[in-house]
Formats: structure tokens, sequence, C-alpha cells
């Protein structure tokens, strides 16, 4: 397990609620672990709507300080140097949607290219308007690594309808990203499906997640 993981994906893809799934995962197993809003670009949905649960597991949240009021101004906190360059926590990395929100990140990248060890996650949903295609979400791949100074390492694929989610869907997912992972030569981590659905599914590589604030509503 790296010591830095980073979701990045498309507006809308699922990337944030599957970064607060893994900061929950990692912390059953880890001590120290905190998880960092980058996203300057959306404020509709952010991994603050989790503070409370994250709160509860005993998981720091770095995020903007105007994050969910009514103020949203385009600037991130410096305790996120901290989340970089202290090597004692295991960190995860809520990076904004597409090439505009990964600029960001580009001030942060020396820091995580000099410790080198990190993943980069590229989040599909080929459910999204601009991504239902391998070749489309390789061209917001591409997007996201020149904006963000940091190379995809792996995907995990995050293909969803919302409630809509079904087999059908979820196979339509793998299926994509295959293809794409042929295209871009990166692993396929797992595919995320919604904890009572991936219970039903005789299907391998699946992890189980459990939907977060305003989930839904993006969809």
């Amino acid at each position: 397990m790296h010591r830095v993981t980073l979701f990045a994906g498309h507006y809308g893809s699922g990337k944030t609620n599957l970064a607060v799934n893994w900061a929950m995962m990692l912390k059953k197993d880890h001590e120290r672990v905190v998880i960092a809003d980058l996203d300057i670009v959306n404020p509709y949905f952010r991994t603050k709507d989790s503070s409370e649960l994250l709160k509860s597991l005993g998981i720091e949240l770095v995020s903007p300080e105007y994050a969910n009021s009514n103020v949203d101004l385009p600037a991130l906190p410096s305790e996120l140097y901290g989340v970089v360059q202290n090597r004692q926590r295991f960190a995860v990395l809520d990076i904004g949607g597409d090439d505009r929100g990964a600029y960001a990140l580009g001030r942060y990248a020396p820091y995580i290219l000099e410790e080198n060890d990190y993943e980069m996650i590229f989040t599909a949903n080929f459910m999204r308007p601009l991504t239902q295609t391998p070749e489309d979400a390789l061209e917001v791949m591409r997007e996201i690594e020149s904006a963000g100074g940091i190379p995809f390492t792996a995907i995990i694929n995050n293909t969803n309808l919302g409630r809509l989610t079904d087999e059908a869907v979820v196979r339509i997912g793998i299926e994509r990203a295959e293809r794409l992972s042929k295209l871009c030569g990166l692993p396929i981590l797992c595919t995320a499906v919604e904890k009572s659905l991936a219970e039903t599914l005789g299907i391998e590589g699946i992890m189980p997640i459990e939907l977060q604030k305003k989930y839904y509503d993006i969809i």
C-alpha cells in the first residue's frame, strides 16, 4: 500500500466518494490517516460532506476553509503541504475534476514525485457524458496528467448510474475499463460497487463501497 493515494477523474466520476472509502479502508490497518480535499473548482460535493464520519473514525480532514459554506474562494489551506511532506501518515488526496481541478495539484507534485511512494488513480465512470468510451476517458486522463504534473499509475472502474445502477451497468463498466487499461497500459485495481449491490454480484475484483452524503445527487 502506497503512502499517498490520489484520486482524479472527470466531473461526477465519483472520485470523492472513492477517496472517502479508501481512507476508511486505510484506517483499518494504519493509525494515522489524513484525507485532503484539493477541489477548488466544484464546491457541490466535497470530502467535507463526510466530516462527521471521518472524525468519528479518527481520520484527519484537510479541506478549503470555505468548503460547504456560501463563500467559495479558490484557495487551499497551508496544511496541505504537511499532508504530502509528513511521511508519518498515510494520505488520500481528492483532486478536482478534469484538468482545471488538477492544476491545484501542480504545487504539491514535486514533493510527491520526490518521495515516489504514491498511487495516482484514475476514477472511470463510463456512464458520464464525456467519458462514455475508453478513448474519451483516455483523453481526460492525459489532460489531467498534463495539468497536475503526476502520471496515473492505475484505474478504478466506478461506472454507475446512481440508484439505477444494476449488474448490466457494472458489466458494461468492466468491459470498457478493460479496454481503457489496454489503451493506456495501466492496471485496473478493482471495480467499485455500492455495498448492497456488490453482495449480490458473483464478479471478481469488486470493491464494496459505502455511499456518502449527496452522492446520488450528482448523477
